[in-house]
């Protein structure tokens, strides 16, 4: 079966299971089973194609008619311009992130030492790690499986030498350990919009790294005054927020002494990043 012939049909197929973005993720699958790429589709749509990829095609194809998340099926995602592994146990990383991890990027300086708070796959850390010199990340997390993701992302990235991975409900438990820069993206959807979510978003992506209680600010109240037993003096918090958060979260940051705070927008123009010095 012809290359060109095979995208069609997988193609279909997720369109009418009410796919979003169906030729996309048709393509992206078929270029993951054939190691091939984007230009394959456009020059070589007459290759053939062997039984067994087409056959493996197809079972991506059902995968994600049941709306399984691509990232899920391949077990990859690109952030920041590097390939992460992922699994079902950490969220899949995504652009509005992207905004987080480079308004922290601004405020790094060689030699840094980073704390990275409910970690998942550690994209946030690591490509902070990766963008900088001499630089340290503790990343915490709840969760034993998404630390096991993490950590094969630090020895992926080459950075697992500068990379401490702790399971720990928020904050570990050394608060004589001090940082220059503290990062969070922390669950933030109020319980009751879960259920409203995508099936790719409700049903496959953790439930633990979702739900930031009926408020959508359980964490936030947590990690504000908290962060302040680990921050030097003029050390900086960045939170990811959701769309609808910024002033919630950035009256908390204030209350609790931080200064020059900042609420970033992403590239839909959404509150995305709350940012603040701690004095």
């Amino acid at each position: 079966m012809k290359y060109l012939d095979i995208y069609n049909e997988g193609a279909e197929k997720l369109k009418a299971a009410g796919v979003n973005e169906a030729a996309l993720d048709a393509r992206l699958l078929l270029e993951f089973v054939c190691d091939t790429d984007h230009n394959t589709l456009l020059v070589h749509g007459d290759m053939e194609v062997e039984d067994e990829k087409k056959e493996r095609y197809f079972e991506c194809i059902d995968k994600r008619s049941e709306r399984i998340p691509v990232a899920y099926i391949t077990n990859s995602c690109e952030f920041m311009g590097l390939d992460f592994y992922v699994t079902g146990d950490v969220l899949i990383p995504n652009q509005d992130t992207e905004t987080l991890t480079e308004e922290a990027l601004r405020y790094i300086h060689d030699g840094m030492r980073i704390m990275d708070l409910c970690t998942g796959s550690g994209c946030i850390g690591l490509s902070l790690l990766r963008y900088s010199n001499d630089t340290h990340v503790v990343a915490t997390d709840i969760s034993d499986a998404a630390l096991e993701v993490a950590k094969r992302n630090a020895d992926n990235l080459g950075v697992s030498d500068r990379f401490m991975p702790v399971k720990t409900d928020i904050f570990p438990e050394k608060e004589d350990e001090k940082f220059d820069i503290i990062v969070s993206n922390p669950p933030y959807i109020r319980t009751s919009v879960i259920d409203t979510l995508e099936p790719e978003v409700k049903k496959y992506e953790p439930y633990i790294a979702l739900d930031g209680s009926e408020d959508g600010l359980v964490f936030y109240k947590k990690i504000v005054p908290g962060a302040r037993d680990y921050l030097y003096k003029s050390g900086y918090l960045f939170l990811e927020i959701g769309y609808d958060q910024g002033e919630d979260v950035r009256k908390l940051m204030e209350d609790n002494g931080y200064k020059d705070v900042q609420i970033i927008k992403d590239l839909g123009g959404n509150d995305r990043v709350v940012l603040g010095c701690y004095y």
